[in-house]
């Protein structure tokens, strides 16, 4: 199964920089299920699925459009890690005992399902739900999905954006160039506790997945970086934007909340690329 998430691009359009070119009718990320048992990635919810105070999703422009930023995903099923330090156990909903997590585990009757899909040469090939990792309480968790972007997209695998999870562990995150890598789209967490179980929601997010353009993240961009490291060098721009920006409104008592947020929101309603700042920065 295909989930299609489209995103807007106007490349091509005067002043604009030029984002990857999705071409007509493709869209920059598509999903592939091959679990059926897990839940299709949801857009992430900008009041991070109301665990945000109500102040913050109401006027913080830029928690919420943190949280809003890109996909959930969801683990396959329920299940448990245990880890005492030195080897991992798991266990999954419905059983009664933990095993042991020595090398890979396969999602439950999953590897049947790929062998009676899968070419004659591909039999056997499943990818694994767990994987034990060489580093002491590490695991790597399949979400049961593959991913492709468009030319020069790629995703960026990390934690849950502004949503407190349950603890017990910790996930790193990941860029994977999902326009030229297709394999199972998977997190990697570290375990930081032992001798007590630390539990999965399958219907509670895991991870989240982000789009990035490739440019963004390239050396070039990385590297432009410039410093002022001292108030006395800041120009009369700068003073004047900090005016602006804080001393104004903050002498105005009748002010609304929420003015950068409500700024925001009107660029927004504006259409137009969204690295278009970018574009035209310097110009």
């Amino acid at each position: 199964m295909t989930v299609d998430l489209q995103l807007s691009s106007n490349a091509g359009a005067p002043g604009v920089l030029p984002v990857a070119d999705a071409g007509a009718g493709r869209p920059h990320t598509t999903f592939y299920r091959l679990i059926p048992e897990v839940r299709l990635p949801q857009r992430a919810d900008r009041s991070a699925s109301g665990t945000l105070p109500v102040r913050a999703a109401r006027y913080c422009d830029a928690v919420t459009q943190a949280s809003g930023f890109g996909w959930w995903l969801f683990a396959p099923l329920s299940f448990s890690l245990l880890w005492d330090g030195n080897d991992v156990f798991w266990t999954w909903k419905g059983q009664d005992d933990y095993y042991p997590l020595a090398d890979a585990a396969q999602f439950p009757g999953f590897a049947s399902t790929f062998n009676a899909v899968a070419p004659d040469e591909l039999q056997g090939c499943s990818p694994p739900f767990l994987t034990a990792l060489p580093e002491p309480g590490h695991v790597q968790v399949w979400s049961g999905l593959m991913a492709r972007t468009a030319p020069g997209w790629s995703l960026l695998i990390r934690p849950l954006a502004n949503i407190p999870t349950r603890g017990g562990f910790a996930l790193y995150e990941g860029i994977v160039e999902t326009d030229r890598w297709f394999g199972p789209l998977f997190t990697n967490l570290r375990l930081t506790r032992t001798d007590q179980p630390v539990h999965f929601d399958a219907n509670f997010p895991l991870a989240m997945v982000q789009p990035l353009p490739r440019f963004l993240y390239s050396e070039e961009t990385v590297a432009a970086m410039n410093i002022v490291d001292e108030p006395a060098q800041l120009t009369p721009a700068d003073w004047d934007d900090y005016v602006r920006t804080i001393v104004l409104p903050n002498q105005d008592r009748d002010r609304p909340f929420g003015a950068y947020a409500v700024a925001g929101r009107k660029r927004r309603k504006g259409g137009g690329c969204p690295f278009a700042a970018a574009a035209t920065a310097g110009n």
